[in-house]
Order: structure tokens, then sequence, then C-alpha cells
């Protein structure tokens, strides 16, 4: 009896790693051996079209470390992120009405999302003809603006002005986020509070505002705390589809993103391993970044 209980468990085991092996399969080859490529190419320079790469050592890195250019793309970076704030706040006030009981609310939620389903090349070249300085939307309703009020107002060269590109870019991100997916999950959360909690606060004599801070925000903060964490993930990794499309990196690298200048370093100038080593760098600060905020936000949130 117990070697045809052993028999059966062996032959379970081998069923069960028989289906799992096609994903192994595939996460080593496509995921974990490009990684590992990744590392050791990053310690070589290689131009991608001869063989093999040379050894360097760290020099990519101390390069890197040492062209100021990396460093203001970086905050070039950070400064499109500041859009983060914006777009959750405005998803989570859009949540909430969309989680109104309505007579076609679902019709509303569907044309708020729209905008996350459309392509993002046409949804960029849309807001790039809308920021044209002679013709476009916004700055012809700045003109209509200042006639109605008596002045000359003129809207500012969105896309060409130092000053200007990355609050556009902030400005259009900001508006793509707000009914996208973000929206969604707070939706969910919001659906998933217990009437309870808020009959006891009325009960109570909760208005509106304290019925928000005392349940609302408390039984939501696991979705806020995971959205916080993904959009800076992906605020790190973003900015490559806006630079390209709309101000391909400029105006004088104003919109060059890490990611951007990551790609022009590998498929523009050929410098794979340059290009690697800004990879892992960037691995390094995403890393970090989602430590802090699990370590200072973390024991904030209410399970």
């Amino acid at each position: 009896m117990k070697k045809w209980f052993r028999r059966n468990s062996v032959q379970e085991a081998i069923a069960g790693y028989t289906f799992l092996l096609p994903n192994l399969l595939g996460f080593i080859l496509f995921t974990s051996l490009p990684v590992l490529a990744s590392l050791l190419l990053s310690f070589m320079k290689w131009d991608l079209l001869s063989w093999p790469p040379r050894f360097v050592g760290f020099e990519n890195f101390i390069h890197l470390f040492q062209d100021p250019d990396f460093w203001k793309y970086c905050w070039n970076t950070v400064y499109l992120m500041m859009g983060i704030p914006l777009g959750m706040g405005g998803s989570l006030m859009l949540a909430l009405f969309m989680n109104q009981k309505l007579k076609g609310i679902v019709f509303f939620r569907t044309i708020y999302f729209l905008p996350t389903l459309c392509s993002g090349v046409a949804i960029f070249m849309l807001w790039r003809i809308m920021y044209n300085p002679e013709f476009g939307a916004i700055n012809t309703m700045i003109a209509k603006f200042g006639t109605m009020i008596g002045l000359n107002l003129q809207g500012p060269n969105w896309l060409n002005d130092e000053a200007w590109a990355k609050p556009a870019l902030i400005l259009m991100g900001v508006w793509q986020s707000i009914g996208g997916y973000n929206m969604i999950l707070y939706l969910a959360a919001l659906q998933g509070v217990p009437r309870e909690l808020y009959d006891a606060a009325e009960v109570d004599g909760a208005n509106s505002w304290q019925k928000f801070w005392a349940v609302t925000w408390p039984q939501i903060s696991p979705t806020t705390f995971f959205i916080a964490i993904m959009s800076v993930i992906g605020g790190f990794q973003g900015g490559f589809d806006s630079a390209r499309i709309m101000t391909g990196g400029g105006p004088n690298g104003s919109t060059t993103t890490i990611i951007y200048e990551l790609y022009n370093n590998a498929f523009v100038w050929y410098k794979m391993g340059y290009a690697a080593a800004i990879a892992w760098v960037l691995f390094v600060i995403v890393f970090i970044f989602t430590l802090l905020q699990w370590r200072f936000y973390g024991n904030k949130v209410h399970y």
C-alpha cells in the first residue's frame, strides 16, 4: 500500500511539473537569460555590429555617473512624475462619482474609460495637434477667452519651450490616467466598503466629509498604496512614447527621460553596453524607491 501511494505521488508530481514546464522554459528563455545577458553586457562595450563585445569593467557605470546629461534626464523623469498625485486624486474623485447609483452610470463609466483603450500613438498625435501654437485648440481657446475679457492673450509654444514642455506632458498624462485603470481599481475598492460602517458613522452624526476620512479613506488605503507603488514604477519606466512622438526628447533635452535615453543609446547610437548600464541603474533606482515606499507608508495601510 505504501509503495502504491508513493508511486501515485511521484506520478502526480511528474504530471504537475510537466504542466509547469512550458511556462518555466518560457520564463528562463525569454526573461531570466535576457536579464542575465544585460547584466553581463553592462560591463562591456559593444556596437551591435561587431563581435565579440569588449570587456571594459565598470567604465560604463563610471561614465554614466559622471555624465551631467544623465542626471538632467533623471530630473526630467522625476519632474514628469509630479503628475502622479494629480492623476491619483482625479481617479479617486471620478471613482466616487462613478460609484453613485444613478441611471445610466454604466454608460459614463465606459465613456471615461475609453481613452485607456485608444492607441497611445493616436492620443499623442492628437495632443500634439492640440498643443500647436498657431492653430491648436488650447491656444485658440486661450485667445478667445482673452477676447472675451478684453485682453490680447496668446498661449505659449507648448512643446518647443523648455519652460512649458514638461508641464504640457504632465497635463496630457493626467488627462489620460484619470479615467483609466486607477479609476477602475478605486471603483472596485469603493464597492467593497461595508455599508454597515457608513450606517454606524451616520448614527454618530458624521457628515459626508467625515465619513470619507473615517470610513472610505482607511478602507481603500490598500488600493491607494498599490496604485502609488505601481505608478512610481511606471513613472520611472515611462516617458518614452510621448518623448518619441511629441517632442523627440526636446527642446534641448528637457523632455528626455531615463528610458528614452536608454533607447537612444541602444538603438540609435548602438551603445549596447552603455544602454545596459543605464537599465541596471534604473532598476536600482526603482528598487530603492519601492523599498522606501514600503518602509514609510506600508505601516499606514489598513488591512
